[in-house]
């Protein structure tokens, strides 16, 4: 039976501060102001219930790459956090990464084709 590591009703500070330190081993979390805008603004737009799903790096369990093994005691740096409420789930950024636009569900390159008379690129722009 899967069960979430804290309760959906906590606080979305709280489900962030649980998941970094029963997951990942910090001592605790930083919320940087830009994140606690958009904690408020989620939590008054009745989000706050989500579950949550961390995006950090993958070369460690801290927000340094640089900081191998499994370290313990080091403070997560909440730099933001975004909502896919389709998706059903709050993703708080855990320090300096980048993310991926979203991509269509049909390639563009199905519109893109060749005036064969102009030589001209139809469907770029």
């Amino acid at each position: 039976k899967f069960e979430f590591l804290y309760g959906l009703e906590l606080p979305i500070v709280e489900k962030i501060r649980i998941i970094a330190r029963k997951i990942y081993g910090a001592a605790d979390v930083e919320i940087l102001p830009e994140a606690q805008v958009k904690i408020d603004r989620y939590t008054a737009q009745g989000f706050n219930n989500l579950p949550i799903c961390m995006a950090k790096t993958h070369l460690s369990l801290s927000a340094d790459p640089g900081l191998k093994g499994a370290p313990t005691g080091f403070t997560i740096p909440i730099r933001d956090v975004r909502a896919s409420v389709g998706a059903g789930f709050l993703y708080p950024l855990v320090g300096t990464m980048t993310t991926m636009p979203g991509l269509p569900t049909r390639p563009c390159i199905y519109d893109i084709d060749l005036d064969m008379e102009t030589g001209d690129v139809l469907g770029l722009f």
